[in-house]
Formats: structure tokens, C-alpha cells, sequence
């Protein structure tokens, strides 16, 4: 090797040769002699800064804070009694469960280590990870998990999240083993586990709806409270977290989180305006379209809800003919109705699955026909049906029974829903364009809590505009189901089918996700069918989003508290390392 060395610095030229042939130069080969060194120089810095930048990337760095307005005023900051939108937002950044949901919908593993399902889908077996914490530093036991689950369990509690439990025996094995056994399969238990877990320590010592933790709450998620500001009347004003240093997925990047508080819209919006809060969300779409054009960022998703006309054919038995139902859909302009009203953040519907449960969704597609199109084919089916234009321009048909005795029906019904302005447009816009083909409909608006008690309970509708939220497949269930017809069940289209309710049964208990699937798609052709709603559009979750967030990202969202699922992994900070260190 040494010789190898000497033998290359005997081949290139010494210090004072190079001098010699350098003065020999004349002063135009000189000239060109430094340009040559020059650009000579460039080049090869030129080329190893490519070669740096080629090895290395950009990464997160911690650091940088994010404000965010939200509209209403935290109450219930626990995952039992969370119900508000604000109670919820707190639940989803301070606590954790045994799973996670990601941004895409999935679950990921965040308080268990493992889960085993039996195979005959009756009980599950979770082991805790080591070294897991509350924010107050005290070690979660499985101990926690069941105080959680009791106390949801309690008809005292009144919590909304009873149902998911009922039925399921919750057993400790040891400190950080526990099993879930079930009276039969439920396909979407383990979205059940993603429940935050609730300290003992904390709760155990006083009735949860007094207990000062629900406004100072102290779970396992990645953010912890560090400030609670309250008003002098007593309503909190916001909330400042900071990251969680223990939390098992990963310690968050963002330095500090503030949830501003606002009683409406309005004050929401000229908050994010003045620069207090960096972003905002749940907006209505047409205060969306404002904000977009003043070049915000707006990130939108389809929610799983399902807007509808619901049919209540114990009121009014026009809703037994299928031609008319059938017309009725082919007029409507469910387009128009996502362009005009959502300012097209929205997608139409035809089926009571929502668009984003992408798996249930049919490869065949419907016939596409223009609008005009459709009327025609509209208008054709009534005037088969035996349906005339009467002197006020409304249908009406003519029979004659057996006894040549004659009896005229007309078309006509009316729509009922709440006062919403979204809900109060739609309701305009439909009866514009059945009026157009010779429907009489008259519409009538209540307010939200009126229309429940006074008009969906007891079931005092013909037909009624209203919204369908889809927290997962199973909830199909409660809204078609015959057992759920009367109140308090939510199947507003009065509809039963044996058929359809055997589907719906077996999909329930259904944990192959091929099998189940299949069952959806039978339950989607019963309803085609059958015809008792027909199906408008599915609203888009509206977000506007700090430009300087990084990490961000949302795929799947099935309530608006989902946005927070990747909250540990947003960024506003950044450096360049080599990839080695990235790793």
C-alpha cells in the first residue's frame, strides 16, 4: 500500500515543476489557465453540493404552536359523557384506548401491545404495553380499563356509548391482560376498543358528572392540558396542551395546541380573519366557498351520512306505488342540489351506504342521462301509471271500480324537516323539481328539537327530508331494520322486509369482511327494490387548515373529532439531515 502511494506522488509533478511550467505561460495562456481553475473549482463544488443534497431529506423537527377555534364550550371531558363537538375534540387529543384509529380509517395498536380473537369471534384477548402512563405519571393497569367500561356500562351514567357495551363481559386476567367476551360475533367490536381510557384514580372518588377532572381532564393521549382558562362566568374560554412526552406512539412535534372556544360560526370565522386562531372547522359550505377564495386552505372529505327523502307509507299510501317513488327519483336534481346548496362539498347519492365505506360500492354503475333526460323519463312513467294533468297543473288519476263507480286521486304529499338552512334550501329546491313533472307538495319547517319530538317520534309525516349518520356498517341496522320502526328506533322510513332484516341480522355477526360484504351488497339491491327513501347526497367535513401545518393528512372521517387521529404526527417545523441520521 505504501508503495502504491509513493509511486502516485512520483507520477504527479512537484511543487516547483508546476511554478516552472506556470512562468513559461504567456499572459493570454495564463488567462486562460485561471479560467480553467476556476471553473474547474465551481464545477466540482457545484457537484458535491448535488451530491449532498442527493443524500439527504427533510424531517420534523419538534417545535412551532397551532391555534385552532372551535364552536360551542367544553362540559364533559371524558370519553363516557363526551357528546358536543368541543367535548369530543378534548377526548380525541387527550386520551388514548387500546387501538387508535389512523388517518386512513384503520386501526393501529396505541395502549395494547397484542389482541387475539378467538376463533369463533366471541372473545377478545388484550395485553397491555409496559411502561404506559396517565398524564399525572401514574402506571394504566388493566384495572382502568374496566373502571372505564363499568362506569359506561352504569344506566346512571347515561352514557351515549352504552349500546357498544351491553352485552359484553369484561374480565382482568392479570395487571396487564384482560378479555372481552361477547354473547355472539360483532364485526365492529374492535372499533369499540379505540374507547379513551379514564384513570380510576381520578374518577372513583366522586359522581362523574361533578368531577372537576371533566374540565381538567387527565388521560394517556398524545397532548395534555397545561392551561384551562374560564370567563368570569365560568365558561372556559381555551384550552392550551402541550405534548405528551410518554405517549406510546410517539412524543407530538407541535409545541403547543390551543382550542379557542366561540359561540357561533360567525365569531369562529372572523377569529381565524384576525389571525387569533390559525384554523378552523366544521364550516357550512357556503362560508367555505368565502374563505377559498380569499385563498385559505380548505381540506374537505365525505362524510358517512345519508340525506334522504324518507317515505311514511302509514301516512300517506301514494307512497305505495313504486312508479311514483321511481319518478320522483329520475326528477329530483341531486347535482344541483350538492352545486346549490353545499357549493359542491358533497357527493349525490343513490344508496342508503355512504360513498366513503368504498368497499360496499357497486361496479355497475347506474344509466347516466342529462337532467332533462330524466324528467322525460319521469313524466313517461306517470303518464303509463295513469296519471293526467288536472286543471291546476297537477296530477291526477282517475279509476273506475267494478261498480263503474269513479274516484279521482291526486299526487300530492308533503315534506317535512328542520329549519337548517341546507336542510330548508334542499326542501325548496326538491319541491321545484317535483312540482316540475306535476307533484303538489307543501313543505313544512320545525325546529330541529320540535321536528323530533313532535313529528319524527310519533311518526306525523308523509315524507321527511333528513340526514342518516353512518358511524359504521352495523348502524345500518337501526335505520332499516323492522324492530326499529317505532320510536325510539330510527328506521323513519317505516320499512320492513323479512328478507332485508335477515340480512342485516346475519351481516351484524358477520366478522369475515368478504362475507359481510357481500350481505351489504344483497341489502343494497332489497332497498333498490323496495324503494322506501330515495337517497340525495352525502356532506363533505369541512376543514380549514393552517397553511404551515405539515404531516396533515385525512382520508377517512366519520365524525368530526377524526381530524385529530394523526394529530402526534403534524408538524410545522423542518430541517435537512443526511438520510443516515434520518433513519
Amino acid at each position: 500500500m505504501e508503495n502504491l502511494y509513493n509511486r502516485i506522488l512520483n507520477f504527479l509533478p512537484s511543487k516547483n515543476e508546476i511554478k516552472k511550467a506556470i512562468s513559461c505561460f504567456t499572459k493570454r495562456e495564463y488567462f486562460v489557465f485561471i479560467i480553467f481553475v476556476v471553473v474547474f473549482i465551481i464545477s466540482t463544488l457545484a457537484i458535491l453540493q448535488n451530491i449532498n443534497k442527493s443524500l439527504m431529506v427533510k424531517v420534523a423537527l419538534k417545535g412551532g404552536t397551532i391555534s385552532e377555534g372551535i364552536v360551542g364550550t367544553p362540559r364533559f371531558v371524558n370519553p363516557a359523557l363526551a357528546t358536543s363537538s368541543a367535548d369530543q375534540d378534548l377526548v380525541s387529543l387527550i386520551y388514548s384506548g387500546l387501538m387508535r384509529k389512523n388517518s386512513d380509517g384503520t386501526l393501529t395498536l396505541d395502549l395494547a401491545e397484542k389482541y387475539e380473537v378467538s376463533k369463533d369471534g366471541l372473545t377478545y384477548t388484550f395485553t397491555l404495553k409496559e411502561n404506559i402512563y396517565f398524564h399525572d405519571e401514574k402506571e394504566i393497569t388493566t384495572d382502568d380499563i374496566i373502571f372505564t367500561i363499568k362506569t359506561i356500562k352504569d344506566p346512571e351514567t347515561k352514557s351515549l356509548k352504552k349500546g357498544n357495551w351491553d352485552g359484553v363481559n369484561v374480565e382482568k386476567i392479570d395487571e396487564k391482560t384482560i378479555t372481552f367476551t361477547l354473547k355472539q360475533p360483532y364485526a365492529s367490536f374492535l372499533e369499540n376498543t379505540t374507547l379513551g381510557i379514564m384513570p380510576a384514580h381520578i374518577w372513583a372518588n366522586s359522581p362523574i358528572e361533578l368531577s372537576e377532572a371533566n374540565t381538567k381532564p387527565i388521560g394517556s393521549g398524545p397532548f395534555m392540558v397545561e392551561t384551562v382558562n374560564k370567563q368570569s362566568n365560568g365558561l372556559i374560554d381555551y384550552y392550551e396542551l402541550i405534548p405528551f412526552k410518554k405517549f406510546k406512539l410517539g412524543e407530538p412535534f407541535i409545541e403547543k395546541l390551543t382550542l379557542q372556544f366561540y359561540p357561533n360560526e360567525e365569531e369562529q370565522i372572523a377569529a381565524l380573519e384576525s389571525g387569533e386562531v390559525d384554523q378552523i372547522s366544521s364550516i357550512t359550505p357556503s362560508n367555505a366557498q368565502i374563505l377559498k377564495a380569499k385563498n385559505y386552505r380548505v381540506e374537505s372529505l365525505t362524510l358517512p351520512r345519508v340525506f334522504g327523502l324518507f317515505f311514511n307509507q302509514s301516512q300517506n299510501q301514494i307512497f305505495t306505488n313504486k312508479r311514483v317513488i321511481e319518478a320522483m327519483d329520475l326528477a329530483i336534481n341531486k347535482d344541483a342540489l350538492v352545486r346549490t346548496v353545499l357549493f359542491g362539498y358533497g357527493v349525490a347519492i343513490d344508496t342508503p351506504i355512504p360513498p366513503n365505506m368504498i368497499n360496499y360500492q357497486k361496479l355497475n354503475k347506474e344509466e347516466d342521462l342529462l337532467h332533462s333526460e330524466r324528467v322525460e323519463k319521469a313524466q313517461s312513467l306517470l303518464e303509463k301509471d295513469g296519471w293526467q294533468r288536472g286543471a291546476d297543473g297537477f296530477l291526477e288519476k282517475t279509476t273506475v271500480d267494478k261498480k263503474k263507480k269513479k274516484s279521482t286521486s291526486y299526487l300530492e304529499f308533503s315534506i317535512s324537516t328542520g329549519n337548517a338552512p341546507e336542510l330548508v334550501k334542499s326542501a325548496e329546491l326538491i319541491k321545484q323539481d317535483l312540482e316540475s313533472i306535476g307533484m303538489k307538495v307543501t313543505l313544512k319547517t320545525f325546529e330541529i328539537g320540535n321536528l323530533n319530538q313532535s313529528v319524527i317520534r310519533p311518526r306525523k309525516y308523509d315524507a321527511l327530508l333528513f340526514g342518516q349518520i353512518i358511524n359504521h356498517e352495523s348502524d345500518l341496522f337501526a335505520f332499516w331494520h323492522s324492530s326499529q320502526r317505532k320510536d325510539p328506533g330510527l328506521n323513519v322510513a317505516m320499512y320492513t322486509n323479512a328478507k332485508v332484516d335477515k340480512i342485516l341480522e346475519d351481516a351484524f355477526i358477520t366478522v369475515d369482511e368478504k362475507s359481510r360484504i357481500k350481505k351489504y351488497a344483497q341489502f343494497e339491491d332489497e332497498i333498490k327494490k323496495d324503494m322506501p327513501a330515495v337517497f340525495l347526497y352525502s356532506p363533505d367535513f369541512v376543514y380549514i387548515v393552517s397553511k404551515n401545518i405539515q404531516g396533515f393528512t385525512m382520508d377517512h372521517i366519520i365524525t368530526s373529532s377524526d381530524r385529530f387521529s394523526n394529530s402526534y404526527l403534524w408538524y410545522t417545523k423542518t430541517d435537512n439531515v443526511w438520510k443516515i441520521f434520518a433513519e
